[in-house]
């Protein structure tokens, strides 16, 4: 795992919501699609760069598996982090209400914490160019391994696009919600155990007004 944070705050602090980073809070997936481009030329792979990009969500390590031998997996990780700050970092945007998501629990007082499978640095670029300042971002956890950050900052909420998000939610004991903005669908999501399913983060204000109430 990888941090960046202010310290923890004990149970008595203010609410902390936790937040996934690809398809939650950011859309990636231009960049993420232009980076695996430019990867493709330079190693000469023959990589489906939109079936790539139609499945984010779990380390990039796994991805990288579909595409090349095990033993070569860590070097084309390597290599392929070298190229993300170039080309995956301009072309991705905010998802739709992602920013007010983020203002809505800073106005009541919360703190937001970024836990993805993304490595940390890259995560801290892509929130930096869009101005979406979370309090902490932990990064290079999946699934149950995402109960990790949670569980240290105290986050009482977990909110994700995939089933994987709904699993870390669930081992952190946070409430899950989970936006349809991902790779899975809204019956998947609740199948999975989901407590609470909505549209989009454009949703989230009302849903954490009446949670809140």
């Amino acid at each position: 795992m990888t941090t960046t944070e202010q310290p923890p705050q004990p149970p008595s602090s203010p609410l902390t919501v936790g937040f996934d980073l690809d398809l939650t809070l950011i859309d990636t997936r231009p960049g993420i699609k232009a980076a695996w481009e430019v990867f493709a030329a330079e190693t000469g792979a023959e990589i489906d760069a939109d079936l790539v990009v139609s499945r984010l969500g779990p380390p990039l390590e796994q991805e990288m598996a579909h595409w090349f031998p095990e033993e070569h997996v860590p070097e084309m990780v390597v290599r392929y982090r070298a190229l993300y700050p170039t080309y995956a970092i301009e072309p991705s945007h905010p998802m739709p209400g992602a920013r007010d998501a983020i203002e809505a629990v800073h106005a009541a007082g919360g703190r937001t914490i970024v836990v993805t499978a993304k490595n940390g640095p890259h995560a801290e670029l892509h929130l930096a160019h869009l101005g979406i300042e979370p309090h902490a971002v932990a990064g290079g956890l999946w699934a149950e391994g995402k109960a990790e950050a949670l569980r240290a900052h105290g986050a009482r909420v977990y909110v994700g696009d995939h089933v994987g998000d709904v699993r870390g939610a669930a081992t952190a004991g946070a409430l899950s919600v989970a936006v349809a903005t991902g790779p899975c669908a809204p019956d998947e999501l609740r199948a999975a155990g989901a407590d609470v399913v909505l549209t989009d983060l454009t949703d989230f204000r009302a849903w954490w007004e009446s949670y809140r109430g």
